[in-house]
């Protein structure tokens, strides 16, 4: 009787012991836009759950860990429609326990959605907007980035188009705000790195359809005479963010020339073609949950999901604000099938990383390029570096 009392005790001292055990949840929202802008090639176009997938499959990757160290994740995901207050949408993340949320938004309703938690001790990780001002006049001390800014891009570009001696651009600018914040990037890469834009021409949208029956055939007549009577150039060098003419300028110019920015050679934090430092493994994954491949902007939410993993390992906490200590801390950094491990920057929140050079085909090579050096991070050759920052964080 005694020794089956025991037993019982040991039992329930047993089952005490397991659900003091149960696992850390660590929640993470997702707050995304609801639709992305049209490519001109049908290959292009983003597919509903971009970014998300991204998102998604981090947290396998998460989990993996977290169950060595009793730790689980759990993702929210919202959508923002046309006229959807970000901030509200925040909050409603933030009311679930969310300590963490990932963004894919335009950079006012980001700005609006970092207010809006600021006072509750929110984190957002900026996953898709490439707006320089938000790491620099308009930073926030509770958003990190893992989006490259446009500056990051742009120098990544310039620097090979450097390296290769191909110094004298043609610059053709859209009509949009995003494509002229593009053109900044581009001139001030050209200034940096010793390249001369020897002409600069603007290519009006002035709507209608992006695609007819008869598209080739005009196009085939209207980009030569653009490109028309330029002074001599190595390089044409497209910005073009708005998706209305760039894609039209490969085989098509007046000069047999090449052709850059958003056309052509492009910079990019990532592409499906990405195939060195262990990159297979990590496509073939990403393609085997979603059937399809993994673009930038998933790639970009994938770091972000993953840096709040490892995050937790380090901490071995699911404590909040001892997993924001720990992504701010000296020693913190991240694997990204970059061939480096990335970091980020103290003074902005933003990640340092390598910038992609493809072709839609393959990977053409990968800033920061062979000789340009710097005193802290050859990485800190891309973007808007320290001592030029206008980032005051609060």
């Amino acid at each position: 009787m005694i020794r089956a009392m025991a037993a019982v005790l040991l039992l329930c001292a047993l089952g005490g012991v397991a659900r003091a055990a149960d696992p850390i949840e660590i929640r993470i929202g997702y707050l995304g836009r609801a639709g992305h802008t049209p490519t001109l090639s049908l290959l292009d176009q983003p597919a509903a759950d971009d970014g998300l997938a991204g998102a998604r499959l981090a947290l396998e990757d998460n989990a993996t860990t977290g169950r060595f160290l009793n730790q689980s994740f759990a993702l929210d995901a919202l959508r923002l429609n046309d006229g959807d207050d970000a901030g509200k949408a925040a909050a409603t993340l933030a009311d679930r326990g969310d300590g963490f949320i990932i963004t894919d938004l335009a950079a006012d309703d980001l700005l609006h959605a970092a207010d809006a938690v600021r006072e509750r001790g929110v984190t957002l990780l900026n996953a898709g907007t490439l707006d320089d001002r938000l790491r620099e006049q308009d930073c926030r001390g509770n958003v990190l980035h893992t989006a490259p800014t446009r500056s990051m891009l742009a120098d990544g570009l310039a620097q090979y188009l450097v390296w290769k001696q191909w110094k004298r651009w043609l610059l053709v600018v859209g009509s949009h705000d995003e494509d002229k914040a593009y053109a900044d990037a581009l001139r001030r890469a050209a200034t940096r790195f010793g390249a001369k834009i020897v002409q600069e021409r603007v290519f009006e949208d002035v709507g209608g359809a992006r695609r007819t029956d008869s598209g080739v055939t005009l196009i085939q007549r209207q980009m030569p005479v653009f490109t028309q009577s330029a002074p001599a150039y190595d390089v044409l060098v497209a910005a073009d963010e708005s998706e209305v003419f760039a894609n039209y300028l490969p085989y098509r110019t007046w000069d047999p020339r090449p052709v850059a920015g958003s056309a052509g050679l492009k910079p990019v934090s990532w592409d499906a073609a990405q195939d060195q430092w262990g990159a297979v493994q990590m496509q073939n994954r990403f393609i085997r949950l979603n059937k399809r491949q993994m673009s930038a902007r998933d790639m970009q939410a994938w770091i972000a999901a993953r840096m709040i993993g490892e995050a937790a390992s380090r901490a071995n906490s699911g404590d909040v604000k001892a997993l924001r200590e720990t992504l701010r801390g000296p020693d913190f950094a991240i694997a990204a099938f970059k061939g480096q491990r990335l970091t980020l920057r103290d003074w902005n929140g933003q990640l340092r990383q390598p910038i992609l050079l493809v072709d839609g085909r393959m990977v053409v090579s990968v800033s920061p390029q062979e000789g340009f050096l710097h005193q802290v991070s050859e990485l800190d050759t891309l973007g808007v570096d320290r001592p030029e920052s206008k980032c005051r964080l609060q």
